[in-house]
């Protein structure tokens, strides 16, 4: 790797994901960058629009031999974002929402050299078996989810109990598509 890699998020779960390619990288955090995206963009390109708009942010404070990775998660159900929720009220809701659908988590990337900026998407589809009310509040009240997209963490109890398919990649759900982020990196 000719570069010094930089992750730029706060996500503990994307370090640890990184981390487990076994490259070495510094996690550098930028306060106040906007998240929103136009209206009218599909999943895919509100993730990959999202992901770029936080690259852009880093643009200025690069060194030459530094290459920034941005990521954003969603999660994608019937046309409509689910964010993180703003309270556990908002996450059993989300929840209710997932329960017995098939959904989607995408995660846009942006790598960011000082001469050039690629962004990609990786999809993956979720079916959630029927969730109980007893078994939602159960998960949101021991987890407390609100710090995640959708309400959920695939590898926590809720994942075990509730996930009953993944169509693409298992740490794509988690928030970091390793997998096509090192496939990606090799040809950067």
């Amino acid at each position: 790797m000719k570069y010094r890699l930089v992750l730029a998020s706060g996500s503990p779960r994307r370090k640890e994901l990184l981390a487990g390619l076994g490259y070495e990288f510094e996690v550098r955090l930028l306060n106040g960058i906007d998240e929103s995206h136009p209206e009218g963009l599909s999943g895919e390109e509100i993730a990959k629009h999202i992901s770029r708009g936080k690259a852009e942010a880093y643009k200025t404070t690069i060194a030459e031999d530094e290459l920034v990775i941005t990521a954003d998660t969603i999660v994608y159900l019937e046309g409509k974002v689910l964010g993180k929720p703003k309270d556990e009220t908002e996450a059993r809701g989300m929840l209710r929402d997932l329960s017995g659908k098939k959904h989607q988590v995408i995660t846009g990337v942006t790598l960011l050299t000082k001469e050039k900026m690629h962004t990609f998407a990786s999809v993956s589809d979720v079916t959630f078996a029927n969730l109980s009310d007893e078994e939602i509040s159960y998960y949101v009240d021991k987890y407390k989810p609100t710090d995640k997209a959708g309400a959920y963490g695939i590898q926590e109890w809720i994942g075990f109990i509730g996930v009953e398919r993944i169509e693409g990649s298992y740490f794509n759900v988690m928030g970091l598509p390793v997998q096509r982020l090192y496939t990606e990196l090799k040809k950067f």
